[in-house]
């Protein structure tokens, strides 16, 4: 009698990359969630947006060779008298192009936003991780500026350090240099909640076993803070960077809405929005409403995001 072959079992495809992506947690609580979705779409559209804005306005709005006075306080989608120029979401006092000078702006305003963040991150999770880890001396003086900064309105620190930067600023180079000034005011003025948030998660990491192990292996404390803690506090880091972003626009728009914040040779949001309100109450409506609206979307879309991605991001909410 002779046996019958046993066929060995076909071996399973391993699901690739982006199907396990796609499975995740993560990812389903993205795909359940239609504000988070929509909020995505909003700030991805207006991110390139303004990242391709020189290839889809219509206009170089900050070029004076293309500017014409004559088609100055044009309303939307109304053909000028003069020049008999249409613009999409009309002129300013300038005749310069409404829509191309949002598109300019807001890539302004994205770079400040971004880079603060950015740099109050880094100032942030530093500090944080070796008042956490350290502790003693070094955690109490790290937390009392903290707290005395926390004293202070956010803004009015940001004032205080953009007057001082700019003051020792050579005046030859204050129009070069003023967005960097304007990135480390904003940047300088919000790393206290980076710092209070991964401090308190490293105080209850550092005393898990794995950290505990590192040690008895004779692994460096600045080795174990970097590559056994900070993969562990990157959850609470990023909701904080996507709600700080939205924090450091507005906060990047309400300096430049005061006057000292970007230059006028590269104008942000909050610049054409103080623009626009000298014609408020003029009839000339849009020059205000169209930025201060961009405005509006990118900061909303970009906290309802933050929202959602605290939410999913809790095991406690799962």
């Amino acid at each position: 009698m002779t046996d019958t072959p046993v066929t060995p079992p076909a071996p399973k495809v391993r699901d690739s990359r982006f199907r396990r992506i796609w499975e995740s947690d993560f990812m389903w609580s993205f795909r359940h969630a239609p504000v988070a979705i929509a909020s995505f779409a909003v700030v991805l559209i207006l991110i390139l947006s303004a990242v391709f804005a020189p290839l889809i306005a219509p206009f170089d709005p900050f070029n004076p060779a293309s500017l014409n006075l004559m088609n100055g306080f044009t309303p939307p989608g109304e053909a000028n008298a003069f020049t008999g120029d249409t613009f999409i979401l009309g002129t300013d006092d300038q005749g310069r192009d409404v829509f191309s000078t949002i598109l300019y702006g807001m890539r302004i305003s994205l770079f400040v936003g971004f880079a603060a963040v950015f740099l109050a991150m880094l100032i942030g999770v530093t500090l944080g991780l070796i008042a956490g880890y350290v502790g003693g001396w070094t955690e109490t003086i790290i937390m009392r500026i903290a707290d005395v900064q926390l004293t202070f309105p956010a803004i009015l620190v940001a004032m205080l350090i953009f007057g001082i930067a700019k003051g020792i600023t050579p005046p030859a180079y204050r129009d070069q240099m003023a967005l960097w000034v304007l990135i480390l005011a904003i940047g300088l003025s919000d790393w206290v909640q980076f710092a209070r948030v991964v401090r308190g998660t490293t105080l209850v990491e550092k005393n898990k076993e794995y950290v505990q192990a590192a040690r008895l292996i004779g692994r460096s404390p600045f080795i174990i803070m970097l590559k056994h803690i900070l993969p562990n506090v990157l959850n609470p880091v990023l909701v904080i960077a996507t709600i700080s972003l939205a924090l450091a626009i507005i906060a990047e728009a309400t300096l430049s809405f005061l006057g000292v914040g970007a230059p006028p040779t590269k104008p942000s949001l909050g610049t054409l929005i103080r623009i626009g309100q000298e014609f408020m109450f003029s009839g000339e409506w849009w020059i205000l409403l169209f930025p201060a609206g961009t405005l509006l979307a990118l900061a909303l879309s970009i906290n309802l995001l933050g929202d959602w991605l605290r939410d999913a991001l809790n095991p406690r909410l799962r």
